[in-house]
């Protein structure tokens, strides 16, 4: 198994977040050895804040709450919930949010599953199928460099509903970034404003940290150049780039 914890370490570090990647694992079976989650969500998308420190299996009844998420994780609905995301769709279509033609673009897992399970990613008890990170702009520059250069591709940048980018990355094979939903930045005290989530395919994250790790230093370098090319030209000077790069070897 890979080491987890040491990969989460580096994306802290490298990327300098603020909270703990977070991974989510899927699985029919109740894992052994992992408590169920035993408080009341208002969101499926809360568990991701709960598990930056905790470790927890849910199931279909510990979204009983969120018709939403049990609808785009592909859970087992209840006659309750059902009745819930349909009167939701209506309040939904009523506002010009979500209009009928719209829901076939959501994406919801292919496949069902009966569990869930929760981890920070340094500790996560299963392989991953999706790590999340909360991420600013600038941090998000680099994750957006390293999906490019993987995937030849750039990662979609996706609306409402937040929980729907974990769909999108386990159908898809490949990474996302959410902008969330005005329900997710209500109910994630993490979620602030500046705050954006990418989401990893939990079997590329090595192959992510090594893309971060080389193009989280290239950026580092290049800012230091352009900020002093920046003082050079705001000074009267009219450096070529030999000139700047010869400048910054002479900071070093």
């Amino acid at each position: 198994m890979e080491n987890y914890a040491a990969l989460a370490q580096d994306l802290v570090e490298l990327l300098h977040l603020d909270q703990q990647p977070v991974a989510i694992s899927f699985s029919d079976t109740a894992p052994g050895g992992i408590k169920e989650y035993d408080g009341q969500a208002p969101a499926g998308c809360r568990f991701w804040q709960e598990a930056a420190t905790s470790t927890f299996t849910t199931s279909a009844r510990n979204h009983e709450l969120c018709a939403i998420g049990v609808h785009t994780h592909n859970l087992q609905a209840s006659p309750a919930q059902q009745k819930d995301l349909m009167d939701a769709l209506k309040v939904f279509a009523d506002l010009g949010y979500v209009r009928p033609e719209d829901v076939p673009q959501i994406p919801v897992l292919k496949s069902p599953s009966q569990f869930v399970t929760y981890a920070p990613l340094a500790a996560t008890p299963l392989p991953p199928d999706v790590v999340i990170l909360f991420v600013r702009a600038d941090q998000t520059l680099i994750l957006s460099e390293a999906a490019q250069q993987l995937e030849s591709d750039h990662a979609p940048a996706m609306g409402r509903p937040a929980c729907a980018v974990v769909a999108q990355v386990v159908n898809s094979g490949r990474p996302a970034m959410s902008l969330g939903c005005c329900g997710a930045r209500a109910y994630l005290d993490c979620f602030t404003e500046e705050k954006a989530v990418f989401a990893i395919p939990g079997q590329k994250i090595e192959a992510y940290v090594d893309q971060i790790r080389t193009l989280a230093k290239a950026n580092g370098i290049l800012s230091q150049f352009h900020r002093l090319r920046r003082a050079q030209i705001a000074a009267g000077a009219r450096p070529s780039i030999e000139d700047s790069l010869a400048a910054l070897a002479g900071q070093s």
